[in-house]
């Protein structure tokens, strides 16, 4: 059994999975292109019924089924398929959204003019033939391939065990690689490398990196990440070229089922235009659709984007083999020289047994009249062979070959014509043994011939090479939109796209932003950026980090997710402050501020690295809890805190007033409170013409001036933003705004309020403010923030 097994598995090696390197073809292809070319199929011929062909094939030398040899002939046609086809068809072969070919009765083919330069050589002796399975009839063991298919039109096979993945390359690229070759035979596998790009699709595409290709070039393996070539045109993809071996019709249908589920959004319609003049497949996208996100979405989960895995497994001297780029371009000129001097040498044997016979020819013409007297009085043709050998010291051969001359060969035109053929032979002779002694001059005609294949047949490159590695990462998956992100009193997360809140006027009753549970409300909001990292500071002091694309989208209304789903939170540990971070940059420090009134400064590149458990930001005192986090550009020497209370107070320091600390710290006082007073926000402000905006409980608010508050030493008892009373409530939150920013009010019902600065005219320091947003019976402003000009612009993008 074992035996038997490894006999059926060599058999399959060497007798149908894999291609041989001198003539780069399977043995179907080979027997194929062999019965075309004895029953005269050639490129200049008329075609002949595919029918016709397949029966030649199975019957004389291939004994396996019809549609294996029909696929096998249909597959060289197809130029989807083949770089460089090697059967000329006519009629319908099949088309790259997968349909199938017409039947065998109904089409025609001929070999391609390329072909016939892998069968010239075949009358010459060059190759050696075996008999067919039946030995009634002999077949070439490989063809006398002038070109190097196996690099040009590649192959691809299983086998047992095995398996050969061999992608097609540029003819052009591919035959001066082997003219350098054949110059620079110890050139190194980076000087080919050089010549040859990388492989060549017949269906084009983009290939990113030469990494796959170096490898495969120097080991025989290697991965190619091949892309479909795009452009975008207004309000739609445009793809005019796929990968190699993909289905078109397949890639239509997944990118269907994505849109239908929801995977990929963006998409309003998919067509295929493709026609006579080439590949078109047109995406529509929505008015506000991303289209760098979807293309790189439709590259991740469709065939638009292909690994290409190159095995170089290929039959040496009946063994399977891996090679590199050098070892296969060197099998093939060592066959090439072969060759030619197994060519060379029938063609001297025939001339020399031609200068044989034109030798006899020429005494016979010099002595005319004594050869024709000789034979002549001759008996019979035998005593005059015998005679004419004697007389002239003809050879046998010669002798016959002069009893067997024509009379119309001894005029005096065909002496001459005689002669002059015995000087062409006799020079061609000199030549031929001229060849043979000489390397140089095979390879002179090996690269003679290569050129004039070139020439013929050379094209510009089909598949493009670029040189980054552009890998579809994460963050290019996500469009880079300006949310909101929203956490409840009782730990909910989620964010929501900007601009699905439409801006309103003061006073207006707001839209839901959350459907949190009875008695949960929103304690917590943010503007951030899509493809931002998130830093969150809990009421513990502790820091925790995600990217805002971590936390998942919702619907304005729905109540989000449970953020101990997404962060390590001990007990009762809740978020207090969400900071967007594009870079953790020394230049920048972050300010911590306490409900006591503490504060913290510390570098933001020490929070760089923050563990999955978290790292401690400042350590708090019993009672305390951080109430708000902000991040100051240490090159702006002016910048101010400000730490404004719930009773309405705040006071402004410089923030180099604060010392940097060490993460972990405790800080010192920013503040110093009255009695049942805490701190409610902070912030920074940097211009003269910042405006700060107190919110209250009860819907009230005001935008005040910044230079209404003089800067103060940290620790004071600060001065009145806003009037508290029965009217407002507490103070909520006093932000920094400028003059076109949107004001976000969020209540604890979860209803958000969007209203623009410039529609709040600026009033004094110690006023009681005006009504920003109308509330239902029990209900309360929670939280407040500013939607920013960087956000407004990525939203409009």
């Amino acid at each position: 059994m074992r035996q038997s097994y490894l006999d059926y598995a060599m058999s399959v090696i060497i007798g149908r999975a894999l291609p041989e390197v001198k003539d780069g073809l399977k043995p179907v292809h080979r027997r194929i292109l062999f019965a075309m070319n004895e029953i005269g199929n050639d490129f200049n011929k008329p075609y002949k019924k595919s029918a016709r062909i397949v029966g030649d094939v199975i019957g004389k030398y291939h004994p396996h089924g019809d549609a294996a040899v029909y696929d096998s002939i249909v597959r060289m046609a197809q130029d989807f398929s083949l770089r460089y086809p090697l059967v000329d068809g006519q009629g319908n072969f099949g088309s790259i959204d997968g349909d199938p070919p017409a039947a065998m009765r109904y089409t025609e083919i001929r070999m391609t003019k390329l072909s016939s330069f892998l069968l010239d050589d075949i009358d010459f002796e060059t190759v050696d033939f075996a008999p067919n399975y039946d030995g009634s009839l002999k077949e070439p063991a490989v063809l006398p391939a002038k070109f190097p298919n196996l690099l040009i039109n590649g192959s691809s096979g299983i086998a047992v065990g095995m398996a050969s993945n061999i992608p097609p390359h540029n003819l052009i690229e591919a035959i001066d690689a082997t003219l350098h070759f054949m110059d620079n035979t110890g050139c190194g596998i980076e000087e080919l490398t050089a010549i040859i790009k990388g492989p060549d699709f017949p269906t084009g595409g983009i290939i990113y990196g030469h990494s796959g290709i170096n490898n495969y070039f120097k080991t025989g393996r290697g991965l190619v990440k091949v892309r479909a070539k795009h452009h975008f045109e207004k309000s739609k993809i445009i793809i005019t070229e796929i990968p190699y071996q993909v289905n078109k019709s397949k890639i239509l249908e997944r990118i269907a089922e994505l849109v239908k589920e929801k995977k990929i959004e963006g998409i309003s319609d998919l067509r295929d235009e493709s026609d006579r003049e080439g590949l078109r497949i047109v995406i529509e996208l929505k008015r506000d659709a991303n289209e760098t996100v979807i293309i790189n979405n439709l590259f991740k989960h469709t065939q638009l984007e292909e690994t290409f895995g190159v095995i170089f497994l290929a039959i040496v001297n009946n063994q399977p083999k891996i090679l590199n780029i050098k070892d296969m371009i060197s099998l093939f000129v060592d066959f090439r020289k072969e060759v030619v001097i197994k060519r060379t040498l029938f063609e001297l044997k025939k001339a020399e047994s031609r200068l044989h016979i034109l030798e006899a020819f020429k005494i016979v013409a010099q002595n005319i009249d004594e050869v024709i007297e000789l034979v002549k009085t001759s008996d019979s043709p035998s005593v005059a062979k015998e005679r004419l050998m004697k007389r002239f010291n003809f050879s046998e051969i010669q002798a016959r070959a002069v009893l067997d001359l024509k009379l119309e060969k001894i005029t005096s035109l065909e002496r001459k014509q005689i002669i002059k053929e015995y000087e062409e032979i006799l020079d061609k002779v000199k030549k031929l043994r001229d060849l043979l002694g000489s390397e140089i001059l095979i390879k002179n005609v090996i690269k003679e011939e290569l050129k004039l294949i070139k020439d013929k047949f050379g094209d510009e490159r089909k598949t493009e090479i670029v040189q980054e590695e552009n890998e579809v990462t994460l963050t290019d998956l996500i469009p880079n939109e300006a949310m909101i992100v929203m956490i409840t009193e009782n730990g909910y997360i989620k964010r929501t796209k900007l601009s699905t809140f439409k801006a309103q006027h003061r006073g207006g009753k707001g839209q839901t932003g959350i459907k949190s549970k009875e008695e949960d409300f929103v304690a917590n909001s943010f503007c951030a950026n899509a493809l931002e990292s998130i830093l969150f500071i809990t009421n513990m002091g502790n820091a925790y980090k995600l990217n805002v694309y971590d936390i998942p989208e919702t619907l304005k209304s729905s109540k989000g997710k449970p953020i101990v789903n997404l962060l390590n939170l001990r007990e009762k540990e809740l978020v207090s402050s969400v900071l967007p971070i594009a870079n953790f940059d020394k230049d920048y420090s972050i300010f911590i501020a306490t409900k006591n009134g503490q504060i913290i400064k510390t570098s933001l590149d020490k929070f760089a690295n923050v563990r999955k458990g978290g790292l401690i930001a400042i350590r708090l005192k019993d009672g305390d809890e951080v109430i708000s986090t902000q991040i100051a550009d240490n090159a702006l020497k002016n910048q101010l805190v400000v730490i404004a209370t719930k009773m309405g107070k705040s006071i402004c320091v410089g923030i180099n007033d604060f010392r940097t600390l060490g993460r972990g710290a405790m800080g010192v006082r920013g503040i110093r409170l009255s009695k049942n007073d805490s701190v409610v926000s902070m912030d920074l402000l940097s211009s003269a013409d910042d405006y700060l905006i107190a919110f209250t409980e009860k819907g009230y608010g005001k935008k005040t001036k910044m230079t209404e508050f003089r800067k103060q030493n940290k620790g004071g008892k600060g001065i009145i933003a806003i009037k508290t009373g029965q009217r407002n409530g507490f103070v909520v939150s006093v932000l920094k705004a400028s003059g076109d920013n949107d004001i976000i009010i969020i209540t604890s019902n979860g209803k958000i309020i969007r209203i623009n600065a410039s529609d709040l005219r600026s009033i004094g320091r110690n006023t009681m403010g005006v009504k920003l947003i109308n509330l239902d019976e029990n209900e309360r402003v929670v939280s407040a923030l500013i939607a920013s000009g960087d956000l407004k612009e990525i939203e409009q993008k």
